[in-house]
């Protein structure tokens, strides 16, 4: 009987088992496991109220708990989503997703480690491939509620921005504006804004971003509400319209009924009128001459100097920022971003270039009317992209466009060959190293490489462009003359920002530290191989940079022939092995004060002793004692145009030679 009873106890334990083993069953059959877009951060293509992944990975889900979810951010304008499965239980980028449960993945914005992501979760296959910023309402009003501060968070405006650009159209009827570039407006309050003006025969039109509660060229924006962007003259040949629908200010209409547009300086107009009235047209014809006269002679006397950097109009903004490279068919297209999920045709010819993270090639792009331009390739490796995505941001910033910065044509992922590209301007004199060591330099060639280095340093540490934007300071890191291309004019242009580091106002002294010792050994500030950085103090981070520009204006002069005793190139602290180590540095740099030498027959030249001078103030071994890279800017400027003696009969007996300058 106890047998029996074990036996029976037995045969209900089982089916105890196997019914439970059939509940899980049908409970899994009843959650099956999601299926999700899965890719790493990448640009993401939005309009309206909506944006769609590019993503072309879909997932299964490891855990049937899993949903769809995407964290969504914008940097320098691009819109970059990542999208992955998640465990709903667990927080995402520090944050726990609230709503989940419908198919639509509605994105909420929220506030973690001073960085302001969109996040949303759904429910569904592939729910999480479009994201909705808000569903619109009945009046169209684009609005999204914020999660942390629970009131309404307006979105901001789409726009085209591409400041000022050459166009064909004529000023009549309807045009568009050629613009290549759509930018998410920085602030909420911002409208589309276009200006057409023509000048001299040339024509261009700017696209922008602009606050209406702020004068336009000294115009009061009073259309800003309509969706069309409606030409208003301000003067002849220069009109003005602004307008708050997506990527409105793309198309300009001209009207025949054109009015001016309100000034809020009614008084000063009549005033000026009644003047030009009034004064007799002979006065009038000498105050031009007298000005044609004035203007000829301070242009005249700015092609010896670097680039004024306040007071510009927009054309003389849109010159500087053309600079000199409108000569160089490599960099025609330049700062255009590519938006099309097309990749350029493009043909490498050879390698030019290697470094710790990517090759760069020489390579050819095609145009559609089959002739080539010659372009800059920079190629990661798939493991790379970290590496790829920091240098990409770095140059997505249009506000980056600088004469004195190698300029970017678009940025591109090659799946089928697991790479990521960089194309640029091609130069084909190569980095600054490779051309000292092959060239002898003159004085006004000195001026000019080591002037046109000192810009590019100074835009890169400004807080506003030379035309007065606003921009976000950038530190190199990395200084050195290998990092320096020469352009055929004998100008410099910084590259390669891989270590580049955006001095954003909202960045903390942690997200700093964090940053890491970086740059190469051979160019790092004391301070930098002792890794005492004041990260109180964003300066210091320019101060570095300035310390490792010493070094390369000290490359540039000793290669100068007006001091009539030029060694062979040699890099600075050239004593030391080819790459030594941090240890190394610090021992020369650090313990022992070394400095590269600066040679006796460098005073013979006055401009060579001002020079040298100006270069030990900036490897000062205090940060603080160093100048700024500005300052720089006008040294070498007042150095250049000042009048400079020729060496002495002693100086040129002694060296066997006669000076060129």
């Amino acid at each position: 009987m106890e047998r029996l009873g074990s036996v029976g106890f037995g045969s209900v334990l089982l089916l105890v088992c196997l019914m439970m083993s059939g509940a899980s069953a049908l409970l899994h059959s009843a959650n099956p496991h999601s299926q999700c877009k899965s890719c790493d951060p990448q640009p993401a293509d939005c309009k309206s109220y909506q944006c769609i992944s590019n993503c072309s990975v879909s997932r299964v889900c490891p855990n049937p708990q899993d949903i769809c979810a995407v964290a969504w951010w914008r940097d320098a304008g691009i819109v970059t989503v990542e999208t992955r499965c998640h465990d709903p239980s667990k927080p995402l980028y520090g944050v726990m997703l609230e709503d989940y449960s419908s198919s639509d993945c509605v994105l909420t914005i929220r506030h973690t480690s001073g960085i302001t992501l969109r996040l949303c979760g759904c429910t569904g296959h592939e729910c999480n491939k479009r994201m909705l910023l808000n569903k619109p309402s009945d009046n169209s009003e684009l609005d999204l509620l914020n999660a942390s501060e629970n009131k309404p968070f307006k979105l901001r405006q789409l726009c085209k921005f591409c400041d000022i650009e050459s166009t064909t159209c004529n000023g009549t009827g309807v045009c568009n504006s050629s613009c290549k570039i759509t930018s998410i407006c920085e602030d909420a309050d911002e409208v589309c804004v276009s200006a057409w003006r023509r000048s001299e025969g040339n024509t261009t039109v700017e696209t922008v971003c602009h606050n209406p509660a702020l004068p336009f060229y000294g115009q009061n924006l009073k259309d800003y509400n309509s969706s069309r962007c409606e030409m208003k003259r301000v003067e002849d040949d220069f009109y003005i319209c602004s307008c708050s629908g997506e990527e409105c200010n793309d198309r300009l209409i001209f009207t025949d009924d054109a009015g001016p547009v309100s000034t809020g300086g009614n008084q000063k107009n009549l005033l000026s009128l009644l003047l030009v009235i009034l004064v007799p047209s002979v006065v009038m014809g000498g105050v031009m001459l007298v000005s044609l006269f004035y203007f000829y002679y301070v242009c005249r006397q700015e092609k010896l100097k670097a680039p004024a950097t306040k007071g510009m109009d927009s054309e003389t903004c849109a010159i500087i920022m053309s600079g000199d490279d409108r000569s160089d068919s490599s960099s025609a297209n330049a700062n255009s971003l590519n938006h099309n999920m097309e990749l350029l045709p493009i043909q490498l010819d050879a390698i030019v270039g290697k470094g710790r993270f990517a090759e760069v090639f020489r390579a050819k792009l095609k145009h559609a009317s089959e002739s080539f331009q010659t372009v800059a390739v920079k190629i990661f490796p798939y493991e790379e992209y970290a590496s790829w995505k920091s240098e990409w941001e770095i140059f997505s910033d249009a506000e980056l466009r600088h004469e004195n910065v190698l300029q970017f044509l678009t940025a591109e992922d090659r799946k089928a060959a697991r790479q990521y590209w960089l194309i640029t301007a091609y130069h084909e004199r190569g980095n600054l190293q490779e051309f000292l060591s092959q060239h002898v330099i003159s004085w006004d060639e000195l001026c000019r490489l080591g002037g046109s280095l000192a810009r590019g340093v100074a835009h890169l540490h400004a807080d506003q462009t030379q035309c007065g934007r606003a921009k976000v300071a950038i530190v190199h890191r990395d200084l050195k003359s290998t990092n320096v291309l020469v352009k055929s004019d004998l100008t410099c242009c910084l590259c390669d920002f891989g270590l580049s580091l955006r001095l954003d106002s909202s960045t903390s002294p942690e997200e700093l530290a964090n940053s890491g010792q970086v740059g190469t050994a051979r160019y790092m500030a004391p301070e930098v191989l002792e890794s005492r950085m004041d990260l109180e103090n964003i300066e210091s981070f320019k101060q570095a940079d300035v310390y490792s520009m010493a070094l390369v204006l000290w490359e540039i002069t000793s290669r100068c022939s007006a001091t009539g005793d030029v060694q062979e190139y040699k890099p600075p602290f050239g004593k030391l092995k080819e790459h030594p180590c941090v240890e190394s540095m610090k021992d020369d740099v650090i313990r022992d004060r070394q400095r590269p030498e600066i040679p006796a027959s460098w005073s013979n030249h006055t401009g060579v002793h001002l020079l040298s001078s100006t270069i030990e103030e900036c490897w000062d071994h205090d940060p603080e004692a160093r100048l700024t890279a500005q300052c720089v800017v006008e040294r070498i400027s007042d150095i250049s145009s000042a009048v400079i003696p020729p060496l002495s009969a002693d100086i040129i007996k002694s060296t066997g030679g006669s000076d060129e300058k």
